[in-house]
């Protein structure tokens, strides 16, 4: 037996039926990786009029679910026996026996396959569904296809198998945009593909309410449709100016109603229960969303009387929440609730509890008595007080209470759990775990899979560890309940966009959230391993992101001339490209491998997938020029450079200036002062002191708006607001000081990070002993 798994076995064509029919070969590449796996010799072909037999009628599902895979390859019967020797297939429900610390677990399998038989055993029906997608990733690919029979097999292999984590899952934000019924459940098919199990569904918030309420119909009559908003409009001048058609607003979400064009929809209790079903035959738990007491705005504008009198409208950052000191709003809360709890039978419930604007509150008569009557001190205190009388009501009714960490400290019971994503906020898992609270961590700046991609993406998740934290004892990693992905919806009109954003992120996601630490593989061989699932991909028609192409920087600097190098960790992807600053097509120009240049140009790079479709879009230029000359050295130079801090409010790091000035500081290197947060506007300036003539390359990383001068010019610009973005530039530097300037803004707790490149691709702080002021 052996933890890593191989991808290098191909399956040795055999002889069924009556005639020699050339069996489809598969290679094995499991993910998320199996805790022990044995290959053995030959294969078990899949044949018609196979008979499938069953422990229990309780597997009947997971059996249906089979069968839809191999739905028009092989006919197949499903009966209850003890006798296993009766049939070509048997699942079993019972104890797995201990397989590498798997004993027990929720969700763990023993698979054995055999050129006579496959036999499956499983604690629990989780279990039973993860042999079944264990057996779909053993198939060929062109399973996926459901075209005309063929002979197809899986290699005879001994698995025992089980999950690190008993939450592994996924949040689709169905609020922003809306989803029908068949894009979830083509979401729920990609989780049950690489064993994700929790699929949180936030179904309300300013921008759409989308779950039926029958007690409040105006909920979803006026509350799941809107005008195009100002994400809407973006998203279509995306798909203009990158050419991309997963930009566009799906027509069939369009409505006209007296004149206006509206966008939405909403799920009825019928859609609800249908999805629920098609998720647990797949063994997903559904945990819906109903956020409040903020990002209430879709059902106040429905019900005014909800928030606080005369106080409806946006606050200074998120929209007006419920008024909690009006016993009414209290009772519309919970009769929402209620009609959810009907409708979800998974034990929790997500209430949110995040991001809420207060100011209206302070303002607000009857949220002042609520304040005086329960003796609360703040605000802060009120909304405590709500979250815990939800609970209460949740307890009365037999569910459970899910939070966003903003809940952390609102004195709930240890049946709560707390759903951590607020990177910044780095005591929410040592305090919920001290309060013997399950925690799923989802902290955004590895999870969020609506932000940015780059070449760091998936090296940080498969990174990401939340045993990690030193600062938790063995008791407290008990409640670690697991990890999950949260994809925000702002700029995600279509499934084909999920598609690019999750793909292969989802992947690297399900390896941390079912594999050891010591069994994981590293960024390389993950990549490698991918490649199956990539050509699984395309045979489903998923729109999956192509790996970074590698090779280059954002700015790249030579003297002479330069060759551009560029590799791809997908073997074989198409790239086109162009140097006018159009967008390239299946027309533009083709990258083979030998493209040299003798002057300054501007590139941009496009990937393609096998049927033709574009991927990443990627621009860089290649900059001529000769070595920078370095400065005179002014009379007297300080270590360190000076930081001054501005009371700054705003998406562009050249309008810091004009903000009041907050503090001033001298840094080692280029980050945040310690005691600087809230509105953040730096200005970091100085001299890089290097000492030898060469090509020097830094990584600028920001969260939000950065930007680089060096020698006057503007040679790092990552500005705007934005999620972490790393950008990589060189310049050729002389030996000696350079004025430099570092610009950065954030609003809500971010990262600033500039780093010294090798030649190796390896990043180190810069040393301080280059960094000087006067």
């Amino acid at each position: 037996m052996f933890k890593q798994l191989s991808t290098s076995l191909l399956i040795v064509s055999a002889c069924v039926f009556s005639a020699c029919t050339s069996v489809v070969k598969q290679e094995v590449a499991i993910l998320p990786t199996p805790v022990s796996l044995t290959e053995q010799s030959g294969a078990f072909v899949f044949k018609d009029e196979m008979k499938i037999g069953v422990s229990d009628q309780s597997l009947f599902p997971a059996v249906g679910y089979l069968q839809e895979i191999l739905r028009n390859v092989v006919s197949s019967s499903v009966e209850v026996t003890a006798d296993k020797n009766q049939v070509d297939v048997y699942f079993q429900l019972g104890n797995t026996g201990n397989a590498g610390n798997t004993d027990g677990k929720p969700g763990s399998y023993k698979l054995q396959s055999t050129p006579e038989f496959i036999r499956v055993e499983a604690n629990d029906y989780s279990g039973i569904i993860s042999a079944i997608t264990t057996i779909r990733q053993l198939l060929p690919a062109e399973i996926e296809i459901q075209g005309a029979k063929q002979a197809y097999s899986i290699p005879a292999v001994q698995i025992e198998d089980a999950p690190r984590f008993e939450w592994r899952g996924f949040m689709l934000d169905a609020s922003r945009h809306f989803w029908n019924k068949e894009e979830v459940k083509h979401v729920l098919d990609l989780m049950s593909l690489y064993k994700l199990n929790k699929f949180h569904w936030h179904l309300t918030d300013d921008q759409g309410w989308r779950i039926e309420i029958e007690k409040y119909p105006l909920l979803t009559e006026k509350g799941a449709w809107r005008q195009f908003n100002k994400h809407d409009r973006g998203c279509m001048a995306r798909a203009i100016e990158e050419d991309n058609t997963d930009f566009l607003i799906p027509e069939d979400k369009l409505r006209i109603v007296e004149g206006d064009t509206l966008y939405g929809g909403y799920y009825t209790h019928d859609d609800i229960k249908e999805i629920v079903a098609y998720a647990a035959q797949r063994g997903i738990d559904v945990i819906p969303e109903i956020d409040m007491p903020g990002h209430f705005l879709a059902a106040i504008s429905q019900y005014p009387d909800l928030a606080c009198d005369g106080l409806i409208g946006w606050g200074e950052i998120f929209s007006s929440p419920i008024c909690p000191g009006k016993d009414a709003t209290l009772e519309f809360c919970r009769n929402v609730f209620k009609e959810v709890f009907e409708l979800f039978p998974y034990e929790y419930v997500h209430m949110g509890g995040d991001e809420v604007e207060k100011n209206n509150w302070k303002k607000c008569p009857r949220c002042q008595k609520r304040i005086r009557t329960e003796k609360l001190g703040s605000v802060e205190e009120l909304q405590a007080w709500f979250v815990r009388d939800m609970e209460k009501f949740f307890h009365a009714n037999g569910k459970k209470l899910v939070g966003w960490d903003e809940v952390v400290k609102d004195g709930l019971s240890s049946d709560a759990a707390i759903t951590w994503w607020r990177s910044w906020a780095k005591d929410a898992l040592p305090t919920a775990t001290a309060q013997q609270q399950k925690v799923i961590a989802c902290p955004n700046e590895f999870f969020y899979f609506d932000y940015a991609q780059d070449q760091n993406s998936v090296k940080k998740i498969l990174a990401f560890d939340p045993y990690a934290d030193d600062r938790l004892s063995p008791e407290q990693k008990e409640y670690i309940w697991g990890v999950q992905a949260n994809l925000w919806a702002e700029w995600i009109p279509t499934m084909k966009r999920i598609e690019y954003l999750i793909v292969p992120r989802m992947i690297a996601l399900s390896e941390i959230a079912w594999a050891e630490p010591a069994a994981k593989p590293g960024l390389d061989e993950f990549y490698r391993q991918l490649v199956p699932q990539f050509k699984r991909m395309d045979v489903m028609g998923v729109n999956y992101r192509i790996p970074d192409l590698q090779g280059f920087y954002k700015v790249n600097a030579f003297i002479d001339d330069a060759t551009v190098n560029l590799t791809c960790p997908l073997p074989g992807t198409e790239i086109r490209y162009t140097t006018d600053g159009s967008m390239p097509d299946k027309q533009s120009s083709l990258y083979d491998g030998t493209l040299k240049i003798k002057e300054t140009t501007d590139f941009t790079f496009r990937t393609f997938r096998k049927d033709g479709s574009p991927s990443d879009v990627v621009r860089t230029k290649y900059v001529k020029a000769p070595y920078a000359e370095a400065i005179t050295a002014p009379a007297s130079l300080q270590p360190g450079l000076k930081a001054v801090w501005h009371n700054f409010r705003g998406n562009l790091c050249a309008d810091i200036d004009a903000a009041p000035v907050k503090g001033e500081y001298v840094v080692e290197s280029v980050s945040i002062p310690e005691g600087v947060k809230g509105d953040i506007g730096l200005v970091l300036t100085g001299y890089l002191e290097v000492p030898a003539d060469g090509i020097y390359t830094f990584a600028l990383l920001s969260d939000d708006g950065s930007t680089l001068k060096l020698d006057g010019e503007l040679l790092g610009d990552n500005d705007g607001a934005h999620s972490p973005v790393e950008i990589i530039v060189q310049k050729a530097l002389k030996a000696g000081l350079h004025p430099m300037e570092v610009r950065y803004f954030d609003c809500n707790g971010g990262v600033l990070q500039m780093e010294l490149v090798n030649d190796k691709g390896e990043k180190t702080v810069l040393p301080k002993e280059w960094l000087k002021h006067e």
